[in-house]
């Protein structure tokens, strides 16, 4: 009875919902007490995903668990929640580790495991795959423009006096938002405060190329062929049986005419 429950994908859903719902309302709860509470039912579901674990292990065995990229998904997510659970049995938030933090931080990936549940997402997955694979060398492209735009935007405000400019980290990350078209007026306004009449032409002449090249026509394209990817059916198998219903039928038609004649 147990074991079938666990193997149940209704009954798991129903956990994956319940720990997002207790993630989410913890923060609305300051008191320690609730805090407390609403820690324990965490890291219970947190154990019965690990009893989950076992039981599909049990049932399918290691080999025919891993075949499946969900149960994968799933086997890495456990994981991740595990050092959160362990941190809360031992009682270690007794000690000042910082890095406990990133474990109790870990546990809301358990969440992610609801993807599995969602219909057709395994058509979404591939449609992914597909258009990251087409558009890879796009992003590098798009990568590397970035990179290039933000060096070059560092070199030439970085004694502008430009909290946006002040090293290349900065300015790449500046850059970036210039392209999303966030903040692409207020920067250029900041640099020119102490620039003459000059270098400001030129300034807003620098900045309305960069918004043109990079975050309109450069976002764009990218997305364009992304999306493209993304949402186009893979026909190579489709598009040859097509071809061979089509030499099919000629040849039918071939013989019908040579019996006619």
């Amino acid at each position: 009875m147990i074991k079938r429950l666990f193997l149940n994908d209704k009954f798991i859903l129903g956990l994956i919902l319940l720990n997002s719902v207790i993630l989410f309302i913890g923060a609305y709860f300051p008191s320690q007490s609730d805090k407390y509470i609403l820690t324990i039912i965490d890291n219970s579901i947190t154990t019965l995903f690990i009893l989950e674990l076992i039981f599909k292990f049990k049932e399918f065995g290691f080999k025919g668990y891993f075949e499946s990229n969900w149960n994968k998904l799933d086997f890495v997510l456990i994981l991740l929640s595990i050092p959160a659970l362990i941190t809360f049995i031992f009682n270690l938030n007794i000690v000042d580790f910082s890095f406990l933090l990133v474990f109790r931080i870990m546990r809301v990936f358990k969440a992610f495991r609801f993807f599995k549940f969602i219909p057709n997402v395994g058509e979404l997955v591939a449609g992914v795959q597909r258009a990251l694979k087409a558009s890879v060398f796009v992003f590098l492209g798009f990568a590397v423009y970035i990179f290039i735009i933000g060096v070059l935007s560092f070199y030439l405000f970085q004694n502008s006096g430009s909290e946006y400019f002040k090293n290349p980290m900065v300015s790449l990350y500046s850059t970036f938002k210039i392209f999303t078209v966030e903040g692409w007026f207020e920067i250029p306004e900041q640099i020119i405060s102490g620039y003459s009449k000059t270098a400001t032409f030129f300034t807003y002449l620098y900045f309305i190329f960069v918004v043109l090249t990079g975050g309109i026509f450069g976002l764009s394209i990218v997305n364009s062929i992304f999306v493209d990817a993304m949402v186009s059916d893979n026909n190579d198998e489709l598009e040859k049986k097509i071809d061979n219903l089509d030499s099919k039928i000629t040849e039918v038609l071939t013989k019908i005419n040579n019996h006619e004649t």
